[in-house]
């Protein structure tokens, strides 16, 4: 569908599961190169063993991880930042330790590796695509949301920060941001009818997103079919943020 993205190289984080793994699977199927980069080794080796990508063992929120990234980083066309953790807490209950988590993970790991990679395609020349992935928590209110929604906003900030400044390189910076993606973790957490049906209830087309969903458009924003969007925070929600 997008053959353009054939040969190119792109940068996956969070690629040992969620989203992030679904991400690799649909790069490798078009022909593109990928470094896939997570914090579990076991499940990074299974990856590469089905789909050929390379793979980086890191945690991004220290700065050895991004060395490790750094190390392992050649010509890079693209960058997926999917690496993220939810920690939820009611507003009146928030933690200092969980909201700091997920600002480091969500927010300043995203900042900092994007700045490794824009800095790579800024040396090279020839520009290239970053896709921020964030939430549709960060655009309404969702209860015991407060920190990762804080977070989350941080990145669609960022997007726009880094569209601005990045944009004169030939580098497009944008935003996607989903509901509930059927990933098999997510159908665990959300298996429950009542919590489900909460969640439903605010979405027009009545369900959750499917993982490929969340990754075409992520591989639309890699391509130069979206060679003129830069800056966007795209909801993917079945309407949820439209209400």
């Amino acid at each position: 569908m997008f053959n353009d993205l054939k040969n190119k190289m792109i940068v996956v984080t969070g690629a040992s599961s969620g989203i992030g793994w679904y991400c690799v699977e649909a790069l490798r199927a078009e022909g593109a190169g990928v470094l896939a980069v997570g914090r579990n080794e076991e499940q990074l080796r299974v990856l590469k063993e089905k789909t050929g990508c390379d793979i980086v063992v890191a945690d991004l929120t220290q700065q050895s991880g991004l060395d490790a990234v750094e190390r392992e980083l050649g010509e890079v066309d693209g960058l997926v930042n999917c690496a993220g953790l939810a920690l939820l807490e009611p507003a009146a209950e928030v933690t200092a330790d969980a909201f700091d988590q997920m600002m480091v993970v969500n927010a300043r790991a995203t900042a900092l590796m994007s700045r490794l990679v824009a800095q790579r395609m800024i040396d090279q020349g020839c520009g290239g695509a970053i896709v921020n992935v964030s939430s549709q928590a960060a655009l309404a209110s969702l209860h015991d949301h407060l920190g990762y929604s804080a977070s989350k906003a941080a990145m669609d900030a960022m997007t726009r920060v880094q569209c601005a400044e990045w944009g004169p390189h030939n580098i497009r910076v944008n935003s996607v941001n989903p509901t509930v993606t059927l990933t098999p973790m997510a159908k665990v957490g959300w298996s429950d009818p009542v919590k489900a049906e909460g969640m439903l209830s605010r979405i027009p087309l009545g369900r959750f997103a499917e993982p490929e969903e969340v990754v075409q458009p992520i591989l639309f924003l890699l391509s130069q079919a979206s060679s003129m969007i830069s800056g966007i925070v795209l909801p993917i929600d079945g309407g949820f943020t439209a209400g």
